[in-house]
């Protein structure tokens, strides 16, 4: 019996990759247009402002229970093996160390994604639908310089501060939990936490984010303006949106952790070594 064409795997096969490379090359023409537009002037104070206040601002308390709960689940998952090996007093290091580099920028980002993100993609279909974009176009005005630009400038700029706060909560409510609760000495706590946790380490959470929030503004831009008829193709835009800032956040830290250790390999040592240098000779 003969396979039909439409239950080939092969040919679904197909049609998935297809599908693939449309969106994506639909995103990156997008992201191409975002610059083009970008270089063209930074919008208006009075446009930017309301935008900043949105993703910033109200953004806060979600951070601020995302990172106490972070910092508490960790020391509690990481409590009991380090006890084991008698080395409960380290807890600090490790939680410190995995909340900047790798669990605050991607759990914040990844609330954020569901927050900002699919709120930006459900407000820009909404105006789609509703023919708003169409009506500035008629006015003389770009679209995407008037209505993504500023949202992707906010979240550029603030998704990192918000990472910032995530991980500084998450920081203290694990060490307030392994003080108070696990009975961790906190000299010890602070002691370890200063001497494995570098500079490096929290700054290369901090890049992580800045290309995270690019991620999620242009892909919520990108399903906004692109967004489908009616109330339905608004709920698809916005639930796209998050699925695929969620895969790009992912993808993007893979990516990010490869190369930014690579580089730590190559650079950080021989800055330390200078930087070493200069203070015994006294240049600085």
């Amino acid at each position: 019996m003969i396979t039909s064409a439409t239950h080939n795997p092969i040919t679904a096969l197909g049609r998935l990759t297809q599908a693939f490379f449309c969106a994506f090359g639909s995103l990156a023409v997008f992201a191409v247009q975002m610059l083009a537009s970008l270089k063209r002037g930074l919008p208006r104070r009075h446009v930017v402002v309301p935008i900043l206040y949105e993703v910033g601002v109200r953004s806060v308390p979600v951070v601020l229970i995302t990172g106490t709960f972070i910092g508490m689940v960790m020391a509690v998952q990481t409590y009991q093996q380090f006890k084991m090996m008698h080395m409960e007093s380290r807890l600090g290091a490790i939680i410190t160390m995995t909340l900047v580099s790798e669990l605050g920028p991607v759990l914040a980002a990844t609330m954020l994604a569901g927050r900002v993100g699919s709120a930006m993609a459900a407000e820009l279909g909404t105006m789609r639908v509703t023919e708003q974009v169409h009506a500035i176009s008629a006015l003389g005005a770009d679209p995407i310089n008037y209505l993504g630009v500023p949202r992707v400038l906010a979240c550029v700029t603030l998704i990192p501060m918000l990472t910032a706060i995530a991980d500084s909560v998450g920081i203290l409510a694990g060490w307030l939990f392994s003080w108070q609760v696990l009975g961790i000495n906190s000299h010890e706590y602070w002691m370890y936490t200063e001497q494995f946790v570098t500079g490096w380490d929290v700054g290369a959470g901090l890049i992580k984010s800045v290309f995270f929030g690019c991620a999620i503004a242009i892909i919520a831009c990108q399903q906004g303006f692109h967004c489908g008829a009616g109330a339905e193709g608004v709920g698809r835009a916005a639930t796209q949106s998050f699925v695929l800032s969620f895969i790009s956040i992912l993808g993007l830290d893979f990516l990010l952790t490869i190369v930014l250790n690579n580089t730590y390999y190559l650079i950080w040592p021989q800055a330390v070594s200078l930087a070493t240098s200069l203070s015994i000779s006294g240049a600085w």
